[in-house]
């Protein structure tokens, strides 16, 4: 990789993040856009939860991993956008260095996160349609813990290795960052010092957030798939996919969305088309969630009746 002239090379105190668009004339119309979906993002995934903690019938292990999904959702929307609208709205693009290894810290955590609950709710859906009679002696309590405090850990220490890789690098001049947010692969193009360990570590983190859970989630429904063509009545197979409908769905989404950009070939990669992928993975697939898994399954739908009904319970008694 290129690096700039080191005759420019100078400690980092704040980065430039040029953000969407540098006119003037469209701050309004993206600080009411993205207000919007962040709101929306926000409300959505905290009914979610809310619906869930509050019905019994819901405490099973699929709507404990749809909580916390949800949890991570609302985290990551908020790393990824809080900064760029306090930028818009304040009209300044700055963010300083410990700002930018925060951000980058929370993003690669919950980013890493939304990964692995995926392939945790597709290994749920693996045992729910192939093995249901030892479904709940499966997924316990206790394996449902063991299971998320895992995606915890495995999210949590690569992000920290890596951010504390990143001090160690030395900047150059100017430090523009062609993203609304602290992208590593934009942040190691400005360095100026050796960068080989944090590229491997980019490397080592793709393989464990992508590609793993990727693999786990595909074997999942190519085994969920032989255990629903298996069935003999058109009725139970459609009744055992449709199960898995919104989990695949939101999958599709996600990994369609990093793949957009990941996978194309280096020529075709530019800083616009980057941008509307990670808007897409960032943004709108955490605030399309909530409404995936509430229009597509009667629970949610009945347990947010419940909620909104205890609400108005409330206020008018």
């Amino acid at each position: 990789m290129g690096k700039p002239n080191q005759l420019n090379q100078t400690p980092a105190s704040d980065f430039l993040l040029l953000g969407l668009s540098e006119r003037l004339e469209e701050q309004p119309l993206l600080f009411g856009t993205f207000l919007g979906m962040y709101l929306i993002t926000m409300v959505g995934n905290l009914l979610i939860i809310l619906a869930i903690c509050s019905d019994p019938h819901l405490h099973t292990p699929m709507y404990f991993f749809l909580a916390n999904l949800s949890f991570t959702d609302a985290c990551f929307s908020s790393a990824s956008i809080l900064k760029m609208l306090v930028n818009i709205h304040t009209q300044s693009q700055t963010i300083s260095y410990p700002g930018c290894l925060t951000q980058l810290y929370f993003l690669i955590v919950f980013g890493g996160l939304d990964n692995c609950l995926l392939a945790v709710m597709a290994y749920d859906r693996f045992v729910a349609i192939c093995q249901p009679l030892r479904y709940s002696l499966v997924l316990s309590p206790q394996l449902c813990a063991l299971l998320l405090g895992m995606c915890w850990l495995l999210t949590n220490c690569p992000a920290l290795v890596h951010t504390l890789l990143l001090t160690r690098v030395t900047f150059c001049a100017p430090t523009i960052v062609p993203h609304f947010y602290c992208d590593p692969s934009a942040l190691l193009k400005l360095a100026c010092s050796d960068t080989h360990i944090n590229e491997l570590m980019i490397i080592i983190m793709g393989l464990m957030f992508l590609t793993v859970p990727l693999m786990l989630i595909v074997f999942s429904y190519v085994r969920i798939s032989w255990a629903v063509f298996g069935i003999s009545s058109p009725g139970g197979r459609w009744k055992a996919f449709s199960t898995c409908g919104s989990h695949l769905t939101v999958v599709l989404l996600f990994y369609g969305s990093l793949m957009g950009v990941y996978l194309l070939p280096p020529s075709t990669h530019s800083t616009e088309r980057e941008s509307r992928a990670s808007i897409l993975y960032m943004v709108i697939i955490p605030m399309l969630n909530p409404l995936i898994y509430s229009l597509r399954n009667r629970d949610v739908k009945d347990a947010l009746s419940k909620l909104f009904g205890s609400c108005k319970t409330l206020i008018l008694p």
